[in-house]
């Protein structure tokens, strides 16, 4: 029972820690006049996925890397099947022909750069210092598409985001003030949310004899992709809901890339052999199952929407009753 108060805890702690630091950087950056796009593309997009990180790096600095890569992989397919697939069933998401273009290759290929570096049992320091030259480049063209007026989901989204933020008087004492107070709590926040979700996580596998990958892939990848959730979700009712396919692909392309990247990088992270075989491939089927449905009528329909969820299910369903 404590191991589980833990998990939750340390999840509820990870997420408001996530929020405290992202709106004390933003606050930050826009004191220090920076434009909304590149405060968006940049301490927005990273502080998002700030909960994943923090799990991920606990995690492969106690040598438990089945839970550090069990969360990148199974937030990868949270977000394309259950919050993509929530968010369309609730209102179809029309696709603009830039994510075809742009964003979606590159997701695509960080989930099958993914396969093809852990196919050996490890993605270690060179493929994680790889992974993070892929973001760099990555985020800097999104900087500049976005400075040509190029139309980005991910910018769209992030920017939307930026603004209803940026409430504050800047160029104050006490604005600056605030905004560092809010960047050192969420900092201390998300240490210890992940160092009690990952303790809690450790002991429930040892003491249930559940492999840490189970754990990894299913509650704690779920519990740091709340931040996303809600986002599609509340973008989709308020009618924006366009911004729920940004928020989804862009995710993906920074838990590979960043996430994976920069934990790998400082730690390798060894791979288990059934996320080799099958967590890999499912991430990759769903995310090569994507480009049909966003080609069919510049849409994602409701039905295909069902058909994500399904998937999701499905695989979640298959993993706890013959993989525990």
């Amino acid at each position: 029972m404590i191991a589980v108060i833990e998990i939750v805890g340390g999840l509820i702690v990870l997420l408001v820690g996530g929020h405290l630091l992202v709106q004390g950087a933003v606050i930050m950056a826009l004191l220090a006049r920076l434009s909304t796009a590149v405060v968006a593309l940049t301490v927005v997009a990273m502080g998002t996925s700030l909960p994943e990180l923090a799990v991920s790096l606990d995690a492969a600095a106690r040598q438990s890397t089945d839970i550090a890569y069990g969360n990148v992989i199974g937030s990868c397919l949270f977000n394309l099947g259950a919050i993509l697939g929530t968010a369309a069933v609730l209102r179809p998401i029309p696709v603009q022909r830039q994510t075809i273009r742009f964003e979606y290759p590159v997701m695509f290929f960080a989930a099958l750069l993914t396969v093809i570096l852990a196919r050996d049992g490890e993605v270690d320091h060179l493929d994680g210092i790889a992974l993070v030259v892929g973001l760099v480049v990555f985020m800097s063209s999104m900087v500049v598409l976005a400075k040509r007026g190029v139309p980005v989901n991910e910018v769209q989204a992030l920017d939307q985001d930026v603004r209803r933020r940026a409430h504050v008087q800047t160029g104050t004492g006490r604005a600056w003030g605030k905004s560092t107070a809010l960047v050192a709590g969420g900092i201390v926040a998300l240490v210890l949310g992940a160092d009690l979700a990952v303790t809690g996580s450790v002991t429930v596998a040892r003491t249930l004899g559940i492999e840490e990958r189970i754990i990894g892939l299913t509650i704690i990848a779920m519990g740091t992709s709340l931040p996303e959730l809600a986002t599609s979700v509340v973008a989709t009712a308020r009618g924006e809901n366009e911004i729920a396919l940004g928020n989804v692909v862009g995710s993906n392309i920074f838990n590979v890339l960043a996430i994976l990247g920069i934990t790998a990088a400082i730690f390798p992270v060894q791979v288990n052999e059934r996320a080799i075989a099958l967590d890999n491939w499912a991430m990759l089927a769903f995310s090569v199952v994507l480009l049909p449905m966003m080609l069919r009528g510049h849409r994602i329909s409701r039905a295909n929407a069902v058909l994500l969820l399904v998937g999701f299910v499905t695989f979640m369903g298959y993993v706890l009753a013959f993989e525990l």
